[in-house]
């Protein structure tokens, strides 16, 4: 038995039945309009999943955590992001490069479409490699072969100094936070003595 409605989603005629189906035995109080919205939002979250697997399958972007980066050469990659490791370019990459506690590496005919940017780590350009936008280094130092081109600004801020302020200042003030949090706590909890 058919209820009134028939809904026509992704090339199929679905049909919703009055407990006469599979559905009846999994929710018997689930109504024909709500077991339509459940196909309809099922059918949507698998349309979606693919498209993202079709998507991330056309990028060329590199990221990694704890393992380097190697663009070979001849190879033409997107951005590049590192966390805890560094990134050896020898082809093309048409975004940018970033590497949080490693060092970026552009060998000879390397490019780099556009910034590159390093936090506690070195950025080193060899002879003939390009860099199209600006170069950061923070904790870090930028050296670079006579040979080698940057299009944008090249900043610099070496030293152990911007090190402790990068990593240690965050995690003193998350420490405060804490020790503020804790004071109001024990501060709410003080019994005061009734006087006698």
């Amino acid at each position: 038995m058919l209820c009134q409605d028939e809904y026509i989603f992704n090339m199929e005629l679905v049909f919703c039945c009055e407990r006469t189906m599979i559905w009846a035995r999994f929710a018997p109080q689930e109504s024909c309009m709500s077991r339509t919205r459940h196909l309809i939002l099922s059918n949507l979250a698998v349309c979606l999943l693919f498209s993202t697997l079709a998507a991330a399958k056309q990028s060329a972007d590199q990221v990694q955590i704890g393992r380097n980066i190697v663009v070979q050469s001849g190879e033409n990659v997107g951005d590049l992001v590192c966390v805890g490791c560094s990134i050896f370019v020898r082809g093309q990459a048409t975004g940018d490069a970033v590497a949080v506690g490693g060092s970026v590496v552009l060998e000879q005919g390397a490019q780099v479409a556009g910034s590159v940017t390093t936090v506690a780590g070195d950025i080193r350009l060899q002879d003939g490699a390009q860099i199209g936008g600006d170069v950061t280094a923070v904790a870090g130092i930028v050296r670079r072969g006579p040979q080698s081109s940057i299009g944008g600004d090249v900043t610099s801020m070496g030293g152990a100094g911007w090190a402790l302020l990068v990593l240690v200042v965050p995690l003193v003030f998350l420490g405060g936070i804490v020790a503020l949090i804790v004071w109001l706590t024990q501060r709410s909890r003080r019994v005061v003595a009734a006087p006698a």
